[in-house]
């Protein structure tokens, strides 16, 4: 029996692996790749250039691959790339990039997208995270590996969020979040490290309180942000977790959420 169903149209210059499995009234552009074991429900439109990779599941009513929401974008041969073993769930719509920036938006391994969300043009989006029913990425946006959205979270273009960060439900993040931090509110603060996360990671006792005290550092010291990178930078030395969060201070460029 084929994997393809008789009312898909598959256009003749897509590749799928003989294996991927694509449902009803699904339409498959041009340009588009597709790897071994990725099942496409019913109802879905993939536009090229546009990679899947392995053993994806991207559910009905979902929007792939389509030209960025971008003014300036001019028809240019931008794309989506998306990695393997991603469940990407109802009525999600994910753009491609814009020559503004690199061409291309990414999305790792592993993540759980849940049902409409929208990661727009020149996203980057790592891997093992989840975005929550109706989360919104605006353009730019960076997503560290581990973190989790709540539903509705809304982010600004440009923002990068840290590793094994946590947004509570319709939180507005309009800075950059660092890595480990729990946010919530519009305006978005910080209220405490996502201890509990990181503990359900493997993050033992000795790395909590390293990142504690990176956290008293950051927060609860009162020094401004260039002198809590100068705190933090001799503490860094003996926890790759504490430089993983330096590294971030030093490389953002909207402020951070504090």
């Amino acid at each position: 029996m084929s994997l393809i169903h008789p009312t898909a149209l598959i256009d003749s210059e897509a590749q799928l692996h003989e294996t991927v499995s694509v449902g009803p009234y699904s339409i498959i552009g041009p340009g588009v790749e597709i790897g071994a074991n990725t099942w496409i429900g019913p109802h879905v439109v993939i536009n090229g250039p546009c990679r899947i990779g392995c053993d994806n599941r991207i559910f009905q009513f979902c929007s792939v691959g389509e030209m960025p929401q971008d003014k300036k974008y001019a028809n240019e041969p931008t794309r989506l790339e998306i990695g393997d073993r991603n469940v990407i769930r109802e009525g999600c719509t994910l753009n491609r990039g814009t020559i503004q920036d690199q061409g291309l938006t990414r999305i790792g391994d592993d993540n759980w997208i849940m049902a409409y969300v929208h990661v727009a043009h020149d996203c980057m989006v790592g891997n093992r995270i989840i975005l929550a029913n109706n989360v919104a990425l605006a353009g730019h946006v960076s997503v560290g590996d581990d973190a989790i959205l709540g539903g509705f979270t809304l982010v600004h273009q440009f923002c990068a969020i840290g590793q094994h960060a946590f947004s509570a439900m319709g939180t507005a993040i309009g800075k950059d979040v660092p890595p480990y931090m729990m946010v919530s509110g519009n305006p978005v603060e910080v209220h405490g490290m996502n201890a509990e996360g990181l503990k359900r990671r493997g993050f033992g006792a000795e790395r909590l309180s390293q990142l504690r005290k990176a956290y008293k550092i950051l927060y609860r010291s009162g020094l401004t942000l260039v002198d809590a990178k100068q705190a933090l930078t001799e503490l860094a030395t003996d926890s790759e977790d504490v430089a993983l969060l330096l590294d971030f201070l030093h490389k953002q460029t909207r402020g951070i959420a504090r």
